[in-house]
């Protein structure tokens, strides 16, 4: 039993540093431009007062997860700060994941309200996955989910905006199974 646990935690370890934001190229530009091109989050940039980027969240878990990733938040179309998001998860889950994350602002009330401090996302949150078999959000609020080919091609489903955000992820790599409760934790720092 202690070599299958062994066995299970360096797999673990390995997957935290394929997945880490250091591990993948952190390229805001790119990150950006995929979603635009994917469907409902293009029109988001267009009427978002700001949004927030996280070209990379790398995540894993063994029981107890979490996950990492740094970003730029941007009004305008210009940065103006900076942004880290962690989260602890607890719950059945395993495996390793990477991906992008974007994070838009309705107005001016919602970007003061994550720009405050830290700002915090309950699970009840919900995030519309962006790529095929990338994740399917549950929650309060209804059920989301998109589908595409890959990053490349991506296209999604609009779940519309939860307390003056919206939400979109894409899977970058990885694979994990996960059926656990986590919320997101925000700090901001301003240029």
């Amino acid at each position: 039993m202690p070599t299958k646990l062994t066995s299970a935690f360096a797999a673990l370890l390995l997957a935290c540093s394929l997945f880490s934001p250091t591990a993948i190229a952190d390229d805001y530009s790119d990150t950006i431009e995929i979603f635009k091109s994917a469907g409902e989050s293009s029109n988001y940039f267009n009427n978002a007062y700001g949004y927030a980027v996280f070209p990379t969240i790398g995540k894993a878990g063994i029981g107890i997860g979490g996950a990492y990733g740094k970003g730029r938040v941007y009004v305008g179309g210009k940065q103006v700060g900076k942004t880290k998001m962690t989260q602890v998860s607890i719950g059945l889950q395993f495996g390793g994941q990477g991906y992008s994350q974007v994070i838009f602002f309705e107005d001016e009330r919602a970007f003061k309200e994550f720009a405050g401090g830290n700002f915090e996302f309950g699970a009840e949150a919900g995030v519309v996955a962006i790529t095929a078999g990338a994740n399917a959000q549950a929650s309060t609020t209804g059920a989301s989910a998109g589908a595409s080919g890959g990053k490349n091609d991506a296209s999604t489903v609009a779940d519309g905006w939860y307390k003056g955000m919206a939400i979109f992820s894409v899977a970058k790599g990885g694979l994990m199974y996960e059926a656990s409760i986590a919320g997101q934790k925000f700090s901001y720092e301003a240029l």
